[in-house]
């Protein structure tokens, strides 16, 4: 693996919605390098949070990309509509697409809508091998170490063998792990290979956020460089 940046990205369901630009500015004068989005239709996980307008509005207060994760079941047809909203990274989740060629033609739609970087999710209880095929057409993989829909729920370290497959396999582009992350959690999921880590309640409930941020950094830095010789062909 190619040396990649550690990406520390808060998940703004954590945030506090009334107060959002401002707790947009906190966490990015903290040291953010992205803000998290998730954008749920309550038909694929069974809440419901937020469509493009305030993607927009989000965008238009950020100063780091959006991370927007779609928990949709029709990624395809909103794809243009975020990416003109402001999205950087744009994610949409394997098991929305029975055949593979569902899984290529959503690609090249979020390709031609102009998403600068398309990710491909999957749920805890999805083999990592069905993304095997289309990790040459992907900008990041995100492993969901919780069952998508809600925040706060517990870290399911059994996902962690999915991150080393990818690693194992060749895999150059970022990984990113979405669920549960803390100071434990957090540097497993590094040393396994991850280097975009997101965090929702560990950082926006912390009480000294700028050394939340970089004690994050710091251990996941750490623990990618303890992996690195191991990845040294």
């Amino acid at each position: 693996m190619h040396s990649l940046p550690t990406i520390i990205s808060p998940s703004l369901l954590s945030a506090d919605f009334a107060r959002l630009a401002e707790d947009i500015e906190r966490v990015e004068a903290a040291g953010a390098d992205w803000l998290h989005v998730d954008v749920m239709d309550a038909h694929f996980v069974p809440n419901l949070t937020i469509g493009p307008p305030v993607v927009k509005s989000i965008f238009g207060a950020a100063k780091v990309p959006l991370d927007v994760h779609l928990m949709i079941t029709d990624p395809a047809r909103y794809a243009e509509d975020f990416a003109k909203a402001g999205a950087h990274v744009l994610t949409f989740h394997r098991e929305v697409c029975e055949q593979a060629s569902d899984v290529r033609e959503t690609i090249r739609h979020f390709r031609d809508v102009g998403v600068k970087q398309v990710g491909i999710a999957v749920n805890p209880a999805t083999p990592i091998d069905t993304v095997a095929d289309f990790l040459d057409s992907v900008d990041l993989v995100l492993v969901m170490s919780v069952v998508p829909g809600f925040g706060g729920q517990s870290f399911m370290p059994e996902v962690l063998e999915k991150v080393t497959w990818l690693r194992d396999s060749g895999f150059q582009g970022s990984v990113e792990m979405d669920g549960g992350l803390n100071y434990e959690t957090l540097p497993l999921c590094a040393a396994a290979g991850a280097n975009c880590l997101v965090a929702g309640s560990a950082i926006f409930g912390a009480d000294d956020i700028p050394k939340t941020i970089r004690d994050f950094r710091r251990l996941g830095e750490a623990a990618l460089a303890e992996r690195a010789p191991r990845e040294v062909s």
